[in-house]
C-alpha cells in the first residue's frame, strides 16, 4: 500500500470525529475500556470497565442523537431557506410586473395629459371664434350686402354707359357745330369777296 496522505488522515478523522465534539476520543476510550474489560483480572474490575463502556456508549448515543437533531434542523432550515428564496423570487417577479404596469400607467397618464393640453388649446382657439349660429347670421348679412352692392354696381355701370353715350352724342354735336361754323366762315368770306368784286366793277 502507498503512503497515506495528510488529506486522507484529516478526512478519516473528520468522519470519526463527527461534528467535532470528541467522538473519536469517546470511541478510543470505548475500545480501551473494552480491551480492559476483556483483560480484567477480577469481577469488580470487569464490572467497573463495563460501567465505563455503558457510560461511553450513552455519551456516544447522546452525541449521535444531538447530531441527528442538528441534521434534521439543518434540513428544515434548508427547506425554510428554499421557501424564503422562492418567496423572494415570486416577490421580485411580482415587483417586476408592478413596475411594468406602473410604466404602462405612466405612459397612459402622459398621453391623457398631452391630449388634455391639446383639447385645452383647441378650446381656447374655439372660444375666440363665434359660434355657428352667429357665423351663419353674419354670412347671411354679408350675402345680402353683397347682393345690394351688386345692384348698385349694375346701376352705376348703366349710368356710366348712358353718360358715355351722351358724351359721345355731345362730342358728335360739337364736332358738327364746329364744322357748321367753319362752313359759315368760309361762306362769309366768299360772299365778302364777291361783294368786293362787284363794288370794283361799278366804279367809273
Amino acid at each position: 500500500m502507498g503512503a497515506v496522505t495528510d488529506d486522507e488522515v484529516i478526512r478519516k478523522r473528520l468522519l470519526i470525529d463527527g461534528d467535532g465534539a470528541g467522538d473519536d476520543r469517546r470511541i478510543n476510550l470505548l475500545v480501551k475500556s473494552f480491551i480492559k474489560w476483556c483483560n480484567a483480572g477480577s469481577q469488580e474490575e470487569g464490572y467497573s470497565q463495563y460501567q465505563r463502556m455503558l457510560s461511553t456508549l450513552s455519551q456516544c448515543e447522546f452525541s449521535m442523537g444531538k447530531t441527528l437533531l442538528v441534521y434534521d434542523m439543518n434540513l428544515r432550515e434548508m427547506e425554510n431557506y428554499e421557501k424564503i428564496y422562492k418567496d423572494i423570487e415570486n416577490s421580485i417577479a411580482g415587483a417586476h410586473e408592478k413596475i411594468a404596469e406602473c410604466k404602462k400607467q405612466i405612459l397612459q397618464a402622459k398621453r391623457i395629459r398631452k391630449n388634455r393640453q391639446e383639447y385645452d388649446a383647441l378650446a381656447k382657439v374655439i372660444q375666440h371664434h363665434p359660434d355657428r349660429h352667429e357665423t351663419l347670421k353674419e354670412l347671411d348679412a354679408l350675402g345680402k350686402e353683397l347682393q345690394h352692392l351688386s345692384h348698385i354696381k349694375e346701376n352705376v355701370e348703366d349710368k356710366l354707359e348712358l353718360r358715355r353715350k351722351q358724351f359721345h352724342v355731345l362730342l358728335s354735336t360739337i364736332h358738327e357745330l364746329q364744322q357748321t361754323l367753319e362752313n359759315d366762315e368760309k361762306l362769309s368770306e366768299v360772299e365778302e369777296s364777291q361783294e368786293a368784286g362787284m363794288e370794283t366793277e361799278t366804279k367809273p
